[in-house]
């Protein structure tokens, strides 16, 4: 949250490491979307606007993408049968093979347009290709998406000139690996830490990029990558001055100057490509910035919004793969007489596998589906859904592993040598976990979500919502926010979902929309109350923020599982009936959960927490951290240094063309 004289400092560019919370905050806040030129159906969710039209009927897609879709989708399943996850996990390895095979099948082109070369595949496909690759190794989805989501082609694809289009889409639709350099060690969610810079020449035809990139999934090998740099600001020769910022350019990876210095290592995703990048005195044509100096974070943003699409699309695979694994287990040990699976205990347990499986794909198809028709805004269904997909995907993996007991604990390699089926439900408990920090925490995810949820309220409080406006700046904002609360609050008071007709056509899952209509409006409520108790202070709640998202979260998977139920049961009949049934049952689990976060919003230990945490860092508790070895003392220094290194080539363990 930031107050509205915040709000306005849409020109800011100061970065480094010395930048102040309030320097962050506004940076930030210059490059956020802030118009809302299109409707969106989760925006009216926190608003008490549950308008159903938005997403019901499900969303049709085109024809000629579906024939397309199915027809690649078809190529690359009997293309995945020849791939072994066992292979990339063993020898923490993509093989070559495997990646030449993928860029023939026009797989590193699945999101460039043909017009440049690639495969043009919608969302959905996308996203179900994606699901497909994760259930041979996740590794090679997060190298994809890495690639297609957050690379070289999505930024250049919305933000490049023709000429960089012509140059770059098709190389990467070809198969040249591409890869997103954002995060250093010193800079992660906050870009205003950034400390990578980006000179220009006198001559204005270049700039001269020095810095240090971590965690460079992809950049081990890459050909091309996406870079982000301050670039300072600065009077030209002419007098024109020039305010400089954050800024994006595509560098080519065999430039001198390049040092890929680690391939880092996981405790998942064991074939991941991912490193620790050096820039030293890289010289980087002008023609390769993208966008306008400054631009770099909005650019970076954008491309990102998109881009968490694919993360519940690998989510999904998830769901489906344990579902079948906890069927078969549940159904084949037998304890006490009877299969595991007829205990409470356990069938509990694949009850919710079952019905977040379902709700994972409503999410995931319901989100791209919505992209791919271009007439919704859906910047916060994306971040929705990355968010809740990923947060329920690890309890799928966690509860999956608790089924199997032992054995879920056991590794693959260890389950075959013993002659038993070679399952690797702890590889997957470790590999997605990783999906709760890829593209933005869960924690800031929701400090993101709660922005936009918030931005009514922030735009009448105006100085309401400033910790540091004056008393008297304040009882002006009052009087003018009265009046937008007079007219907005009445409409929170009776709906749709008070009259048991509603919704009718949805059979009985209708009660479960008209809670889902009643619960918005009780969130806009809450919210409001939020508003007013702390009012510029709010940005501080953020606990209370959290479970504000975590309940829209769960309203908009409850509303994604009822449209496809009714769309199944009319497109595809043979299905629909368990899918009601699948529907019904995850909106009663996900009813419980909404419940409990709108009790814990009141009542909670968040005041202690903070007071116990602040002395935690203070020190007061050190005393109870006696009596252990920690032996990664005196291993080595948090940030790393800013010597330079060798060339690129010279380090990186292998290439692939």
């Amino acid at each position: 949250m930031t107050s509205a004289p915040e709000r306005q400092a849409t020109d800011h560019t100061a970065t480094g490491v010395d930048a102040t919370a309030a320097e962050a905050r506004a940076l930030a806040e210059a490059a956020r979307e802030t118009e809302w030129n299109r409707p969106s159906f989760a925006k009216g969710l926190y608003l008490g606007d549950f308008d159903l039209g938005l997403i019901h009927p499900w969303p049709q897609a085109r024809a000629d993408d579906v024939e397309r879709g199915e027809a690649f989708m078809a190529r690359l399943t009997e293309y995945c049968r020849t791939m072994s996850g066992r292979v990339i996990e063993r020898d923490a390895l993509i093989p070559d093979e495997y990646l030449k095979g993928l860029a023939e099948l026009g797989t590193f082109g699945m999101k460039i347009p043909r017009e440049y070369g690639g495969l043009g595949l919608s969302f959905v496909y996308y996203g179900r290709a994606l699901a497909l690759l994760a259930s041979v190794h996740p590794s090679l989805g997060a190298l994809l998406s890495a690639h297609l989501s957050i690379g070289v082609p999505e930024p250049v694809k919305i933000f490049g000139t023709p000429e960089q289009k012509q140059e770059y889409l098709p190389r990467c639709a070809a198969g040249a690996i591409t890869a997103f350099l954002l995060t250093e060690p010193d800079a992660g969610s906050d870009p205003a830490r950034m400390g990578s810079t980006a000179v220009p020449t006198d001559d204005g035809e270049s700039y001269v990029l020095d810095g240090v990139k971590l965690w460079t999934t992809n950049g081990v090998i890459a050909e091309l990558v996406v870079v982000m740099a301050v670039v300072p600001a600065r009077t030209g020769p002419d007098g024109t001055v020039h305010k400089g910022g954050i800024s994006t350019f595509v560098v080519e990876m065999d430039s001198p100057g390049i040092t890929v210095e680690n391939r880092n290592a996981f405790m998942g995703l064991r074939g991941i490509e991912n490193g620790v990048t050096r820039f030293h005195q890289v010289k980087v044509p002008a023609a390769n910035r993208l966008g306008r100096e400054g631009q770099g974070l909005k650019i970076a943003l954008t491309t990102v919004n998109t881009g968490r699409l694919s993360l519940p699309g690998l989510c999904v695979a998830t769901g489906r793969w344990s579902l079948k694994i906890a069927r078969e287990w549940s159904n084949a040990r037998t304890q006490w007489g009877r299969p595991v699976g007829k205990h409470e205990a356990v069938g509990k347990k694949i009850a919710f596998i079952a019905a977040s499986a379902f709700a994972l794909d409503a999410v995931f198809e319901l989100s791209a589906e919505l992209a791919d028709a271009g007439q919704k805004d859906v910047r916060i269904e994306a971040a929705l859904a990355k968010l809740w997909s990923t947060e329920i995907s690890c309890r799928i993996a966690d509860e999956l592993v608790q089924i199997r007991g032992g054995r879920g604990f056991e590794t693959a390699d260890s389950l075959e040598a013993r002659g038993e089926r070679a399952v690797p439900a702890e590889q997957q408990l470790r590999d997605l976990r990783i999906n709760r920090i890829f593209e933005g925490s869960s924690e800031i995810m929701k400090l993101l979500i709660a922005r936009e949820a918030v931005d009514a309220h922030l735009a009448a409080a105006g100085d309401l919502a400033s910790v540091d406006a004056s008393l008297q700046d304040k009882a002006r904002a009052a009087v003018g926010a009265s009046g937008f609360y007079a007219k907005w609050l009445p409409k929170l008071v009776a709906g749709a979902g008070m009259d048991p007709r509603s919704y009718g056509e949805f059979g009985r899952l209708g009660k479960h929309l008209r809670f889902v209509e009643r619960a918005s409006r009780r969130l806009a409520r809450q919210t409001f109350y939020g508003m007013g108790r702390w009012q510029g202070k709010l940005e501080y709640k953020q606990a209370f923020l959290g479970r504000i998202v975590d309940i829209g979260a769960e309203l908009f998977a409850m509303a994604a599982c009822c449209s496809r139920a009714e769309m199944l049961l009319r497109t595809q009949p043979e299905h629909g009936a368990s899918a009601y049934e699948l529907a019904e049952a995850f909106c009663e689990q996900a009813r419980v959960r909404v419940d409990e976060y709108f009790d814990q919003l009141w009542r909670n230990t968040d005041d202690g927490d903070h007071d116990l945490s602040s002395k935690v860092l203070a020190g007061d508790y050190a005393w109870l951290e006696a009596g252990v070895l920690d032996q990664s003392e005196g291993t080595g220094p948090w940030i790393a240094d800013a010597s330079p290194g060798a060339s690129a080539r010279e380090n990186l363990h292998r290439k692939y063309r």
